[in-house]
């Protein structure tokens, strides 16, 4: 890796409050647990489709009118059709649009080197938006383009069956949920949705607008590594 590279991943788990990285795997298997605060949600009804056949059902979609204000393409979704964690943000943006893979511009980079301090590569979580095409000067989906849309985000849920979704900032965290409550206010819970642990936190756009935020960022994602049974990186003396 670049060393360049290099001092910007320390300088963002600096950011993040990591204090160290272990090579041993052993961190990985620790068992932390932490009880649900609150339940929510209801498990989707109907047969379990394979992502495929649920990207083939979107097909070239012209549900809603975002089909008419200039999307260059469905941005479906990507990473591990098994994965265990999930990430879930609110629409495509200029850069997803044109590449159809999600969170590839400056936020999707945030949330790259997010999931890899948290111990994982993108390729071994699934990441998705509520809704798979950009609304036009990336406004917030109107209320029927969400209705027509989100079908499709709880169906990939349902196929891939994750343990544990974070709802990255307010939009996806509202439209999950059906509650209007700010993030601010859902952020630091754990809720029971689909089978799996949801968990609410700012979005990567948010966080480098507001980077002393992150901080509480890392502490959602830490609960999620609790779910998944792994703690966070631990001191190199701590290394065996």
């Amino acid at each position: 890796m670049d060393p360049r590279q290099v001092a910007e991943h320390l300088r963002l788990y600096q950011e993040l409050g990591v204090t160290g990285i272990s090579r041993d795997a052993r961190w990985r298997s620790r068992e932390v647990a932490i009880e649900p605060e609150e339940v929510t949600g209801t498990p989707a009804a109907g047969t379990i489709l394979s992502l495929q056949e649920i990207r083939e059902d979107i097909g070239d979609c012209t549900r809603c009118k975002l089909h008419t204000l200039g999307r260059k393409q469905i941005v479906f979704g990507v990473g591990n059709p098994n994965a265990d964690l999930m990430f879930v943000g609110e629409a495509p943006g200029a850069d997803e649009d044109v590449q159809g893979i999600p969170f590839v511009g400056r936020a999707g980079q945030l949330l790259t080197k997010m999931i890899e301090a948290m111990g994982f590569g993108r390729d071994e979580v699934y990441i998705a938006n509520v809704i798979k095409c950009r609304p036009p000067e990336n406004r917030n989906p109107d209320p029927d383009e969400v209705e027509r849309c989100e079908p499709f985000l709880f169906k990939q849920i349902d196929s891939i069956q994750p343990k544990v979704i974070v709802a990255l900032g307010a939009f996806a965290a509202k439209a999950l949920l059906k509650t209007q409550d700010p993030i601010s206010r859902l952020r630091g819970r754990v809720y029971d949705y689909h089978g799996a642990q949801l968990i609410p936190t700012f979005h990567p756009s948010f966080l480098l607008r507001s980077p002393n935020q992150k901080k509480y960022a890392w502490d959602d994602l830490k609960k999620a590594l609790a779910l998944l049974d792994r703690q966070p990186p631990r001191q190199p003396s701590e290394s065996a």
